[in-house]
């Protein structure tokens, strides 16, 4: 019994949270809405669900799942009237670190972004361990020039060559010199990595003058063809 009623609390407290945002944002404030986390809820209203008699899917998620994972996710945005809005982040626990399980896939429909926080990335020691490549905004275009645009599809190149030719590098059996946007990718990589954990207290301005001092400058375009380490 108590179980179950902190089933039904996890839900009341969701509803309650987000409807605190609304009333703040119906009096012209804008609110960031930070919510921990979407998997707890979807778990709460699965327990709740079965017990209500509703039949099981999506791996032991009830259909009704993706219905209150979206009515809660669409109360945040803009107000009416020209009020203030709701920006919301939902935290979203990745079982196994399976991004095709059914919250993960779920939420990744139904918000305008989302950033990928790669366990791997975390136990080499960098924070924010976010994984760029498997991270995405609907709203980025939209949200910066053109130039800044442009920068940030060359670090993602610079990145996926990156990460297509390290298997070789560990392996020892890169050749340097036969592809040289790999070579520079190779180059880059250390200053591209550090960027993302690197503070900008001085705001997005310096942290985009960085990224094109790192992009720009003359990175070593060759290498000796022997690869440290082999005859």
């Amino acid at each position: 019994m108590r179980q179950r009623i902190a089933w039904v609390a996890k839900k009341r407290a969701a509803n309650c949270a987000i409807a605190t945002a609304e009333h703040f944002r119906d009096q012209g404030h804008n609110v960031l809405f930070l919510f921990d986390s979407i998997t707890r809820l979807a778990e709460a209203h699965r327990e709740t669900a079965l017990l209500a008699g509703e039949v099981p899917a999506l791996n032991a998620f009830p259909p009704s799942t993706v219905r209150v994972i979206a009515e809660l996710a669409e109360r945040a945005g803009p107000g009416t009237d020209g009020r203030g809005d709701i920006t919301a982040v939902f935290s979203v626990l990745v079982a196994g670190s399976d991004l095709e399980e059914p919250v993960a896939d779920m939420i990744r429909g139904m918000l305008d972004g989302h950033i990928i926080l790669a366990r791997p990335i975390a136990e080499r020691g960098r924070f924010p361990a976010i994984d760029v490549l498997r991270s995405v905004s609907r709203c980025l275009p939209q949200a910066a020039t053109p130039e800044e645009n442009e920068l940030l599809r060359e670090y993602r190149r610079m990145i996926a060559l990156y990460e297509e030719v390290s298997p070789m590098l560990r392996a020892n059996l890169y050749e340097f010199g036969r592809d040289t946007d790999c070579d520079r990718a190779i180059a880059l990589y250390p200053a591209l990595d550090n960027f993302v954990a690197a503070r900008k207290p001085e705001g997005i301005n310096a942290s985009f003058d960085e990224l094109r001092r790192i992009l720009t400058e003359n990175a070593p375009q060759t290498e000796p063809a022997t690869a440290p380490g082999r005859p």
